[in-house]
């Protein structure tokens, strides 16, 4: 976007005037950091969150700089040809020790490994990029592809960054793949009744741009059905709907304030289901060592079973109110981090929590739940400690408060 590409020079130099005072790390570093000979430090605070430079790098299309001369390429005598020499990637694995516990259940697990990601990421042209990574292991199963997208930067001189792929609804906001905790932002996981749309992965398109200093817009056009296969008749889409979303967000001196909308429709067994979600959210720096997250979001669904009318004795159905088969759903999310040494320190401490009311057992989060849910709430802080840039050791306790139970986690992520 317009104002990464006015801020990524300053921001570089300041880089590089710190890379001396960064302790150099073992070779073993991620596809990005290989390429420039840096430290994963530039853009991470801790790995894998973002800093503000590892944010502009990403929207660059992962250059230092729009329009920097290559130094990756092969020399091909063509100049309609920018060819990496060698392809770029990298390896994450994350593994976790956990314990849970609670009324009469106690429960001890080896989660090791609990997920590892190849990762692949660069240029094909300047002003077009690729970002991708494949699960090979994800929870004991192979997962596939999630994040996968082509990105056009500066669209036909518009100032206007086009994303083509796969990407999550929610990464305007909060990237739920860069989050340090072991929990997840549940907000984003809300999914209600037999509806197949959530705020994590969809299909589809999302445009970018600064229309003013320091004011980000997003506007996104999805399937709306998650990444489910394709139909016979080869297409991911089984109607006409599409789902669109809008962000905007506004950076003031003390902090970012924005705004998110989205909505669409889907139908099943001839009848039809409309969804809204929107809310605010905030981010507020605390000077260099804390930082507070903030977000909001209602969700409301119009007839999210496909029924053709309330039946007596349905659970499903709310008898009372103007729209029997309408649903409604908060949920709040509030993260604060902690560096008492500064971004670059050792030890970093993070507490989330989260909630979510509907006003009937009518959402699921999948992670673990009987049946359908009408609240959920936790609340956990976790301790992290960098051993090395690319290596993070973590330690969380979290309280299930509806379930009245304890997990604790220890864990490691890395990446080389």
């Amino acid at each position: 976007m317009r104002k990464h590409r006015q801020g990524v020079g300053s921001a570089l130099l300041a880089a590089l005037v710190l890379l001396p005072l960064v302790p150099n790390q073992a070779s073993a570093i991620p596809a990005f950091a290989r390429k420039y000979k840096a430290t994963c430090a530039l853009c991470h605070a801790p790995f894998p969150r973002l800093n503000a430079f590892g944010a502009m790098f990403a929207a660059n299309g992962f250059q230092m700089a729009r329009g920097e001369v290559p130094t990756d390429t092969l020399n091909t005598g063509d100049p309609l040809l920018r060819l990496q020499r060698d392809i770029p990637l990298a390896v994450r694995v994350d593994a976790y020790m956990s314990s849970l516990s609670g009324d009469d259940a106690i429960a001890a697990d080896l989660k090791t490994p609990w997920g590892i990601k190849l990762l692949s990421g660069g240029q094909i042209t300047d002003d077009v990029s690729y970002y991708m990574y494949f699960f090979l292991t994800e929870r004991g199963e192979i997962a596939g592809l999630e994040d996968a997208y082509l990105q056009f930067n500066d669209l036909l001189g518009s100032g206007v960054d086009l994303i083509a792929g796969q990407f999550q609804v929610s990464d305007p906001l909060y990237k739920r793949e860069l989050r340090l905790e072991y929990e997840d932002y549940m907000p984003y996981r809300v999914r209600v009744g037999d509806v197949g749309a959530d705020l994590t992965y969809e299909r589809g398109l999302m445009a970018m741009t600064s229309p003013w200093t320091d004011g980000d817009l997003f506007v996104q056009v999805v399937n709306g059905r998650g990444l489910s296969q394709a139909t016979e008749a080869k297409n991911y889409e089984t109607d006409n709907s599409k789902n669109v979303g809008v962000r905007f967000t506004q950076e003031f001196s003390k902090a970012r304030v924005g705004g998110f909308y989205y909505g669409g429709k889907q139908r099943a067994d001839g009848r039809e289901s409309s969804l809204l979600v929107f809310g605010p959210d905030a981010t507020v720096p605390m000077g260099d060592k804390f930082e507070l997250n903030l977000q909001y979001l209602y969700r409301r669904d119009a007839n999210p079973f496909f029924l053709e009318s309330c039946v007596q004795g349905d659970a499903r159905c709310d008898y009372g109110g103007e729209h029997p088969l309408r649903t409604e759903v908060d949920s709040y999310m509030a993260e604060l981090l902690y560096s008492p040494e500064g971004a670059m320190g050792r030890w970093h401490f993070t507490g989330l929590y989260n909630r979510v009311q509907a006003d009937r057992p009518i959402f699921s989060l999948r992670v673990g739940e009987v049946g359908l849910l009408q609240r959920y709430e936790s609340v956990g802080v976790t301790a992290h400690y960098v051993r090395a840039r690319n290596l993070r050791f973590m330690g969380e306790i979290s309280q299930d408060v509806e379930l009245s139970r304890t997990r604790f986690t220890l864990g490691v992520v890395t990446a080389f």
